[in-house]
Order: structure tokens, then sequence, then C-alpha cells
């Protein structure tokens, strides 16, 4: 399959430290720049925060991710809720990356993800 387009480089700003670390979440800096993910999987949580604060259900965010089960996706949103600094700042650095991009966000739905310079994998990944 196709490469996908790099965006420009953006020099993102560090997240605040997490206070209360969940097990099926991860910040890798080698992974998504740091952004909290769903261990095992590329999902940032604050795109599972994003849709769900803004009243897409739980039920659609396991049809979104069935790979995900609900155990990964309830303990995201878990995170979220204990660690709302770091998922705001996750969602403010996503905000100025696009505008650095020269890029509007593609919204909450359809449910789509803005592919970044971080994200240099393959679409079979």
């Amino acid at each position: 399959m196709a490469k996908r387009r790099k965006s420009p480089a953006v020099k993102l700003p560090p997240l605040p430290r997490v206070m209360v670390p969940h097990p099926h979440v991860r910040c890798d800096s080698r992974l998504l720049s740091g952004s909290p993910h769903v261990e095992g999987s590329r999902v940032p949580v604050r795109r599972l925060w994003a849709w769900h604060r803004s009243g897409v259900s739980i039920d659609t965010l396991l049809k979104r991710y069935p790979r995900l089960g609900p155990a990964r996706v309830l303990d995201a949103l878990a995170f979220a809720y204990d660690n709302r600094e770091v998922v705001e700042a996750d969602l403010a650095r996503e905000m100025a990356a696009f505008e650095a991009a020269g890029q509007k966000p593609l919204g909450l739905r359809p449910m789509k993800q803005q592919a970044f310079d971080f994200m240099d994998f393959d679409e079979e990944d």
C-alpha cells in the first residue's frame, strides 16, 4: 500500500507529567511523540477522550476500535479523567500541529485522524 504523506516537522511542547498511571495506557517518546495511547495500538487517548466528550457513546467507540476491546477503551477514558491536564495538553498540542501545518482539524465526525510526521508508518501497520 502507499505510504502516508508526511507533514512538515513541527516542534511539539512536552506534555505534563502523568499523575495516575493506568495499565492499558502507555506514554512512549518513540511512539506518537509521547502522546498517551492505548497499549498495543497507535490509538491516542486524546481521540477517544475528544469523541467521548463530544457525545460519542462507548458502544460506538467499541465498534470503531473492535480490536481494543472494552477494558482498554474504558481504561483509556478513565486515564483521561484521572489525567485530564495531560489529555487536554495533548489535544492542544494536536491543534497547534494542525495550525503549524496550515491544516484544519478533520472534526470529530466522521471519525478520522490526521496523519502527522510522527505517524511515519505504512497503512498496513
